[in-house]
């Protein structure tokens, strides 16, 4: 029996437990099962948590103090084009401004994507958006977009492609190997 609590200024089941490695697939989604298998096989060691939907940010508040980090925010966005992409990971209390967003990477009119397209380049649903989704972008149609603070701690925390775990990984391993195998380059900015 695994230790859960509610969450009582959330409303969330929380399975207070500490898993590292892959879990069983059994009632897991095959996209969330590739996203371990990925980390596995780049030696990425991984600490991961179990919860109910997480609806938002603030929702994560007791899986950041468990897992000892700040989750990332995570925003797919798009030009008023919908031909540029972009996942900007920031710290999650930290606030999006799109006009300075916008002038660091000389385009205008950002907004959030349509959920056709995160589900198109990323296979990832509204509220589960992720950097492992980068590993299904294929064509490399999404641009990586990191604030600095998130690049300076030793630490990230993220989803694996689903809302109903949470993930604490190296960012340096991320850098170093994750995205190299993705394809991905970043972009440092500052919000």
């Amino acid at each position: 029996m695994t230790d859960r609590r509610l969450d009582d200024m959330n409303g969330i089941w929380i399975d207070e437990h500490l898993y590292t490695g892959r879990p069983s697939p059994d009632g897991r989604l095959p996209k969330e099962m590739r996203v371990y298998d990925l980390l596995d096989s780049l030696k990425m060691p991984y600490v991961r948590i179990d919860h109910d939907v997480t609806p938002s940010i603030e929702s994560c508040q007791h899986v950041d103090e468990l897992l000892g980090i700040e989750i990332c925010k995570n925003l797919f966005l798009c030009n008023s084009q919908k031909t540029d992409f972009y996942l900007l990971m920031l710290p999650g209390t930290k606030k999006f401004r799109t006009a300075a967003l916008s002038k660091q990477i000389g385009t205008s009119r950002l907004s959030f994507a349509p959920a056709e397209y995160m589900e198109q380049y990323l296979d990832i649903a509204p509220g589960s958006v992720s950097v492992m989704g980068l590993m299904n972008d294929k064509q490399n149609k999404v641009h990586l977009l990191i604030d600095k603070k998130v690049l300076e701690a030793p630490y990230l925390g993220c989803h694996p492609c689903v809302n109903t775990s949470s993930l604490r990984l190296s960012t340096k391993d991320l850098l170093d190997k994750f995205l190299p195998y993705t394809g991905h380059n970043y972009l440092a900015v500052e919000l």
